[in-house]
C-alpha cells in the first residue's frame, strides 16, 4: 500500500465485520472513503482487506466495544490517523434472546454496555471532533424494535428506545454546528444477529423470512449521505409496520412480539 497521504475521505464503521456494518463498511469504501473499521473478532482483518479491494486504505481495530477500553482504542486508532472524519457509523450491537427470568445479568448487562454505554462513550468522542471541524455525519443503528416492547427480548427493546431518542437528540444540538444525524431503524435482518442471540428456537429463526442485509444497509447510507433524521431499513411491509406501531397500543404490540419471541421446543434445528 502506498505510503503517500490519502486524498479520500475517512470513515468509522463500528460492527464492520458482519451483517448490516459489513455491508455499510463496503459502501463506504466503494464510494471513495477510507475506513477505520471494528469488529469484535478476528473476522475484522477478513473484512478489511474485502474493502481493501475497493481502493480504501482500512485500519482494522478487534474491541470489544462493551467495554470502555475497546472504545478508547478504536478512538485511539481514530486520532492516529491525524485525518479528520468525515463520517461515523455506531452500529455495533446485539440481542440477547430468552425469559428475563431465565437469562444472565451478566449477559444483559454487557449488552447494555454495547447498545447504549459504548454509543454515548464513542458518540462524545465523534461529535466535538466533528463540531470543532463544523462538518461531519454520524450514523446510529437502532431497531424498529425501538417501536415497541420487546418480552423474550426484555433489555434489547430499550436499549434501542434509548439509541434511536440518543440519535434524534444529538441531530437538533449538532445541526448548528454543520454536523448532522441519522438514525436507521432496521427491522429482522438475514444476518446471524437473532442466531446470536440464541433465537433460533423463536419465530425469528431460520424459517423467517427477513429483509437484505444490502438493502437496509444502502437505506441507511442514503438517508445519510442525504442528511435525514431517521430511515426504517427493510421493505415495504417492514416500512408499513413501522407506521402501525405509532398508533397500536403498546401491550398489543407486546403481547404480539411475545408470541414470536417466545422459545420454542419444537423450533429447534
Amino acid at each position: 500500500m502506498s505510503t503517500a497521504p490519502s486524498r479520500r475521505p475517512l470513515a468509522l464503521v463500528t460492527g464492520a465485520s458482519a451483517g448490516i456494518g459489513y455491508e455499510l463498511a463496503l459502501l463506504f469504501a466503494r464510494d471513495g472513503h477510507d475506513l477505520v473499521a471494528t469488529g469484535r473478532s478476528d473476522t475484522i482483518h477478513q473484512a478489511a482487506s474485502d474493502f481493501e479491494e475497493h481502493g480504501a486504505r482500512v485500519v482494522p481495530v478487534r474491541a470489544d466495544l462493551a467495554r470502555p477500553e475497546g472504545v478508547e482504542a478504536v478512538w485511539q486508532a481514530v486520532e492516529d490517523t491525524g485525518r479528520p472524519l468525515g463520517a461515523a457509523v455506531l452500529n455495533a450491537g446485539r440481542s440477547i434472546g430468552g425469559a428475563f427470568l431465565d437469562t444472565g445479568l451478566d449477559d444483559e448487562l454487557s449488552l447494555i454496555g454495547l447498545n447504549v454505554t459504548s454509543v454515548v462513550h464513542l458518540a462524545k468522542h465523534v461529535a466535538r471532533h466533528m463540531a470543532a471541524r463544523h462538518s461531519g455525519r454520524i450514523l446510529i443503528t437502532s431497531s424498529l424494535s425501538a417501536t415497541l416492547p420487546t418480552p423474550y427480548e426484555t433489555v434489547y427493546g430499550p436499549s434501542r428506545a434509548f439509541t434511536r431518542m440518543f440519535a434524534l437528540g444529538l441531530r437538533e444540538e449538532l445541526e448548528e454546528h454543520g454536523v448532522s444525524v441519522t438514525t436507521l431503524l432496521p427491522g429482522a435482518t438475514d444476518s446471524d444477529f437473532h442466531a446470536r442471540a440464541g433465537m433460533n428456537d423463536t419465530a425469528f429463526g431460520p424459517g423467517m423470512k427477513k429483509n437484505s442485509r444490502v438493502q437496509v444497509a444502502r437505506q441507511g447510507f442514503d438517508a445519510l449521505m442525504s442528511g435525514r433524521a431517521q430511515v426504517v431499513g427493510g421493505d415495504r411491509a417492514t416500512r408499513r409496520a413501522a407506521a402501525r406501531h405509532r398508533f397500536l397500543p403498546e401491550t398489543y404490540k407486546a403481547a404480539r412480539h411475545a408470541r414470536k419471541a417466545r422459545p420454542d421446543a419444537s423450533r429447534r434445528p
